[in-house]
């Protein structure tokens, strides 16, 4: 599996971006350069019309509008097509107006490349990468399919991240946004 200090690989895909029937409104295709200068959130989850899963994508979603406001774009992913995706937000309602892209990589290829591939499922693991806006993969998590991840400790890691990337903070247990930092020695 790649982890901190790895390139996130390279990729093109296509993504439901809006509930609609209007495909050329529903999909857009986004690749690794897409919302460059900005940090990425990018989060797997094993499969479309689940049950663990739209909790969190729903948690995300709370989150998205503060990703953004810390300079971060938040981006979800499955092993599911754009099409699956795109009925998956019109048959439940607390993901119609999901805010984010739906990665669709089908096909597994952006899933095996980061190693969260589960063969034996053929789904990808529930995991999580902070990637900053060189590309490099800063902070990573990993879930079993059966537990669902915490949407704000992924915010509260997000802007930690960046604070130490930016400004060299070392950030204590359970710091939160507008705690002061470390300082080493005293």
């Amino acid at each position: 599996m790649l982890t901190i200090g790895d390139s996130f690989p390279t990729f093109e895909l296509a993504a439901s971006v809006k509930c609609s029937d209007d495909l050329d409104e529903a999909f857009q295709t986004i690749t690794n350069d897409s919302f460059e200068g900005r940090w990425k959130v990018y989060f797997f989850w094993p499969k479309d019309f689940t049950f663990v899963c739209p909790t969190e994508i729903q948690g995300f979603g709370d989150i998205a509008a503060e990703v953004a406001e810390a300079g971060g774009q938040l981006l979800g992913a499955s092993l599911d097509s754009e099409f699956v995706h795109n009925a998956w937000r019109k048959h439940e309602p607390r993901l119609t107006d999901s805010p984010f892209p739906w990665l669709a990589d089908i096909g597994g290829k952006l899933t095996d490349a980061l190693g969260i591939l589960r063969e034996d499922a053929g789904v990808a693991m529930r995991a999580t990468f902070i990637v900053d806006p060189k590309n490099t993969i800063q902070w990573v998590s990993v879930y079993g399919a059966e537990v669902g991840r915490d949407p704000k400790e992924v915010l509260r890691a997000l802007k930690a991240t960046i604070d130490f990337v930016d400004n060299g903070s070392l950030m204590p247990c359970a710091w939160i946004p507008g705690q002061a930092p470390l300082t080493p020695g005293k």
